[in-house]
């Protein structure tokens, strides 16, 4: 809670200030006084934290993302070209890194980040174990929602769609193409399951490497991949004043053929529309 300078703190500011210049001593103690009664921060003595006045600068309304800018109305090529942007960008290290939310059948949330190893007009694939906490999940509710951040070029895609397992060929042929210490990884790691420390994993990773040293390492029955098959698609682009772009793309569902407000026919049977931010 923000206190309130009392009347005897000022009298005190002030009958120094006589013996020192007024200007550098209201100053040094105006920031000793203010970081005492208006600093919400946190400290040793407290756990709040008041972060108000972390805002960045985005793009300006000259650089907003208006409809006619579209690249196309099928939003998988839409996707393609602003990732191609942000693979091009420098300054983002993993532009296919992207947060994957599951949720239980009864509707509890997580979420993680993951990469993303490949799209195409049927959906986004990512691999991961299917005995983990999101795997299980997966399995009782394959519904999920990825989000794509681009810090550096103020963007962000979201995707939401049902969730199934690619064919274990398909997961095959990816598990032997990663480096040969990942799939021991994933050998050795039965995601989300306690162990003790973590000189078991170590123990346990140069039994295999032992092992499998001179030989091809199987890939286990519990990791493969999955493919997001998405229904919906928004892009999103950051404004300064918050009125950011939000342009969404839809899937009607099956019989639905009358565009609600302000919706537009796009291609490959989805439809799109901007949103208020």
């Amino acid at each position: 809670m923000r206190r309130i300078l009392s009347h005897d703190t000022f009298k005190t500011v002030r009958e120094i200030g006589k013996y020192f210049d007024c200007h550098d001593i209201l100053t040094a103690s105006g920031r000793a006084i203010s970081s005492q009664y208006f600093c919400t921060k946190s400290t040793s003595h407290s756990t709040a934290m008041d972060l108000s006045d972390m805002r960045k600068k985005y793009k300006g309304d000259k650089e907003c993302f208006e409809e006619n800018q579209l690249v196309s109305l099928d939003p998988i090529k839409q996707f393609g070209d602003w990732f191609d942007q942000a693979t091009k960008c420098p300054e983002i290290g993993e532009p296919n890194a992207m947060c994957l939310a599951t949720s239980t059948k009864d509707g509890r949330p997580s979420a993680r980040m993951v990469l993303l190893k490949g799209y195409s007009d049927e959906g986004f694939r990512f691999f991961t174990n299917y005995e983990s906490r999101k795997g299980g999940e997966l399995e009782s509710n394959p519904q999920a929602c990825l989000c794509f951040y681009w810090e550096p070029i103020n963007r962000q895609i979201r995707i939401e769609g049902k969730v199934k397992r690619i064919p274990y060929q398909s997961s095959c042929d990816y598990f032997h193409s990663r480096p040969k210490s990942s799939q021991i990884g994933a050998v050795v790691s039965r995601q989300s399951t306690p162990v003790p420390d973590r000189n078991h994993l170590r123990q346990k990773n140069a039994e295999l490497e032992e092992k499998y040293k001179d030989t091809d390492v199987p890939m286990p029955d519990y990791w493969g991949g999955y493919i997001v098959m998405p229904d919906l698609i928004e892009f999103w682009q950051g404004q300064t004043n918050r009125l950011h772009d939000r342009i969404v793309f839809t899937r009607p569902k099956t019989g639905e053929s009358v565009l609600e407000d302000y919706q537009h026919p796009a291609e490959a049977g989805w439809v799109y529309q901007r949103l208020s931010p």
